[in-house]
């Protein structure tokens, strides 16, 4: 008799991406067509949770706002906020229902947010702890990232996740670009008063994107588990290391990305229209070189490129501070450039290091008698939840960054003081990574849990 999940509609019951001759013969057109539908549907999910850090830019007295830049952080940290504890539990339904059932319905969930900044653009007379809780349900968007990257790494072969998932996280990445893109046209075109017609935009390509899911993505019966059994990663010793370096990167590029436009118009007095000009630049950079992180991890092993970037964007924090006390908008926007590229390449090497070990791991309970195709569901499951879980970390540094630019205009006037916390921060992280992952060259020891529960001990680079 049938299983429940081989009656449903577009679940594969068997999916083995390791297995050369299925990955040839049809592994690599199912996985490719999931790959690009969950871009798109992640891409938007991107849009939505980014929606505000340009909404706060047609927030100006001349459109009937008296939004300060200080309340205009707090708001982005509240979506910041939101964002990061939804891919809890965004991750764990991705393994209960599936990731095609999941994007759908996680999809349609984001007209709620779209909708609401829609008709609060044209009600600046709003009370602001009114205006923060609405607003705030464009975090809704920031819990796709993880639900669909738990969803992804099930698809491919160990050797093909880096780019994988550098594709499927800088797809979806982008949309904090081309908000903002999309966002300087509104205001060229239409100016500071047409706020409401951003999110209005974005309502029908929603539409488009649940039926995108609908047709072209597939559910994997082996990638489903309870709840009890996905929240056992929390428990492993990788989660607490790659969040906090996850913390540094994505937790950056997210909380830049939101707070930049603001920067520009508290500490360079930049027009709105001027802001947006050169804010969505940041995270566009930042997006695109993430799937260069990936594949560059999977040539010469995440720890080395992960290392190096945290050293230069430890460099570059300091650089700002200069930057900001002479008042130079070039030399600002230089370092930022750099800063964005740096926590884009970042992204996609911290992500390669958590399937590469559990690759390893993988390996050693083959050699201590398990069956590879056990092994490898086992620990893809792992790593899936992984992925997720740690993504809803990494996204609280986005609420981290934005508090502390707040708090360094409130106190200090300047957010100058901000910096050096940072480039401490980056630091740490850089030697982190080197004690977890690099204690040989080019190779790091990972513990293991062979099985039976014999401790052993395999290597990744």
């Amino acid at each position: 008799m049938r299983s429940a999940a081989e009656r449903r509609p577009r679940w594969i019951t068997r999916w083995d991406p390791e297995d050369p001759v299925f990955w040839e013969e049809s592994g690599f057109g199912v996985a490719g067509r999931n790959l690009w539908a969950s871009v798109v549907t992640e891409h938007l999910g991107f849009c939505v949770w980014s929606l505000w850090s340009v909404l706060v830019l047609f927030m100006t007295p001349e459109a009937g706002f008296a939004t300060t830049a200080e309340q205009k952080f707090l708001l982005l940290s509240a979506v910041a906020l939101v964002g990061a504890v939804l891919r809890v539990p965004y991750t764990l339904a991705t393994g209960l229902v599936g990731g095609r059932t999941w994007t759908v319905v996680s999809g349609a969930l984001l007209v709620v947010p779209t909708a609401a900044a829609a008709v609060l653009m044209t009600r600046p007379d709003t009370p602001f702890p009114v205006f923060l809780v609405l607003a705030a349900t464009a975090g809704l968007g920031g819990g796709n990232f993880s639900s669909s990257m738990a969803n992804i790494n099930h698809f491919f072969p160990e050797h093909h996740k880096g780019l994988a998932l550098g594709l499927n996280a800088g797809g979806g990445n982008i949309g904090v670009a081309t908000v903002q893109f999309v966002g300087l046209a509104v205001l060229a075109v239409v100016g500071v008063h047409a706020g409401a017609y951003l999110p209005l935009l974005y309502l029908p390509l929603l539409v488009a994107a649940v039926w995108v899911a609908w047709h072209f993505m597939d559910n994997l019966a082996p990638a489903r588990a309870r709840v009890r059994d996905q929240l056992r990663a929390v428990g492993e010793r990788h989660f607490w290391i790659l969040s906090l370096l996850y913390l540094g990167t994505f937790g950056s590029f997210i909380g830049f990305g939101f707070a930049f436009g603001v920067l520009l118009q508290s500490e360079f007095g930049r027009q709105p229209l001027e802001a947006a000009s050169i804010a969505f630049l940041g995270p566009a950079v930042g997006s695109l070189v993430r799937p260069f992180g990936g594949w560059l991890a999977d040539r010469v092993g995440g720890a080395r490129v992960t290392v190096f970037c945290f050293l230069g964007m430890t460099a570059a924090s300091l650089l700002v501070v200069p930057a900001l006390a002479w008042s130079s908008l070039s030399a600002f926007i230089t370092v930022f450039a750099v800063l964005f590229v740096l926590t884009g390449l970042c992204n996609g090497s911290t992500y390669k290091i958590i399937p590469a070990v559990y690759a390893a791991r993988a390996r050693d309970l083959v050699d201590r008698g398990a069956s590879p195709e056990w092994a490898r569901a086992e620990t893809n499951r792992t790593s899936g939840v992984l992925l997720g879980l740690i993504g809803a970390v990494g996204a609280l540094g986005g609420v981290v960054v934005n508090l502390a630019l707040r708090e360094s205009l409130a106190r200090m006037d300047s957010a100058v003081w901000a910096f050096a916390p940072f480039a401490a921060f980056y630091l740490l992280c850089a030697l982190v990574t080197g004690a977890a992952y690099r204690r040989r060259p080019g190779r790091a020891s990972v513990p293991v849990r062979g099985v039976g529960g014999v401790r052993a001990s395999a290597s990744v680079r």
